[in-house]
């Protein structure tokens, strides 16, 4: 990490430790994407140097700060941003007509994979990293990790959880086919348009059907990563008999991911929010096993934990509801009110700051 001056700083610059202020309250958390409005924060709270990830968010080398302050390391977050560029690099091929090479992918996946599942706290929030501009990429990435993370504790064997990773980053790879125009369109897709993009499935089942080094399930998860359990998916519409178990899993991780990101045409949301959503309005069209397995590694709400809030304040969890697990009761600490999360539908927990 390199130690900068706040007049070092610049767009893109990822946090890498908590920025506190005079009250030793964080102000800024850890893995924070640097924008011009935060940057215009900091100088607001009169904060002098902060602590950085001597890579940008795109992958590019972060040339401020003192060369002698850096320390070469190989932690997840850096392997994570170079597979991205990596993997956009491979993209951009298949957009120009070259075919899948799954050798390729494998060198950009597994090495990463291996490394991030020793690493579960980074994985999980993964999607910190994410820009507007490079989500797709990000996106299948990650979404290869995450479901190969899920598969693990799920209880698969080395093998399929290199499978299932595969599946995960090449889910999307039939967006290749997809004009540009589309994918890079900075508002709400029409209804044309996002019947276009429901054929990315097909078009990526048929860019890795012949690859003899993935399964068949694996093949099936790009072609049904979008399909869910009540029918009501794409592109065929099956419902979760015939939606192979490799698809379900990467469909959860599908979701969690582009619900907590920022994306051109639509704000991230919190990660515990994501949940709570998902167990609520997608409850019957997602696998409800893979759900709660993402639930119990995200959520550690015991009496206790500081937590920050929806209006920027922050609490510490006094009571859990059994119920309603995501909306203790919970005390903010400038004012010591007690507020029970569950009455108070217009707030919810936007991270978890300690356990």
């Amino acid at each position: 990490m390199v130690r900068v001056k706040l007049n070092q700083l610049c767009e893109g610059c990822v946090l890498a430790e908590d920025v506190l202020g005079k009250t030793k309250k964080p102000i800024m958390l850890k893995n924070t994407v640097i924008t011009k409005s935060l940057l215009h924060v900091l100088s607001k709270f009169l904060i002098d140097e902060v602590e950085v990830e001597p890579v940008l968010v795109n992958g590019e080398p972060f040339l401020g700060g003192d060369p002698s302050l850096t320390k070469p390391d190989e932690r997840p977050v850096m392997l994570y941003l170079e597979a991205v560029q990596q993997y956009k690099r491979v993209f951009q091929s298949w957009q120009s007509g070259l075919p899948v090479d799954i050798r390729e992918i494998r060198e950009i996946a597994i090495p990463l994979f291996n490394k991030m599942i020793k690493h579960k706290r980074e994985l999980l929030v993964l999607h910190h990293y994410t820009t507007k501009e490079e989500y797709l990429y990000h996106h299948a990435v990650s979404v290869g990790l995450l479901a190969g993370f899920l598969a693990m504790q799920l209880g698969y064997g080395q093998g399929e959880c290199h499978q299932i990773v595969l599946a995960g980053v090449l889910s999307d790879c039939g967006m290749a086919k997809i004009s540009s125009q589309i994918l890079l369109k900075p508002s709400a897709l029409t209804e044309a348009e996002f019947r276009e993009i429901e054929q990315h499935p097909i078009f990526g089942y048929r860019m890795v059907q012949k690859i003899a080094a993935l399964n068949q399930g694996a093949k099936l998860a790009v072609l049904q990563h979008h399909e869910r359990n009540d029918g009501s998916g794409y592109p065929l519409r099956v419902k979760a008999e015939k939606i192979h178990p490799y698809g379900q899993i990467i469909a959860v991780a599908d979701v969690y991911y582009a619900m907590t990101s920022e994306r051109l045409y639509r704000r991230k949301q919190s990660p515990l929010r994501v949940i709570e959503t998902m167990q609520r309005e997608q409850a019957g069209r997602l696998n409800t096993e893979v759900v709660a397995l993402l639930f119990n590694h995200l959520v550690s709400l015991q009496t206790g934990t500081m937590v920050k809030l929806s209006n920027g304040e922050t609490a510490e969890v006094v009571f859990t509801q059994r119920d309603e697990p995501l909306r203790p009761i919970v005390k903010v600490i400038e004012t010591e009110e007690l507020l029970p999360l569950a009455e108070h539908r217009d707030l919810y927990i936007e991270e978890i700051l300690s356990p």
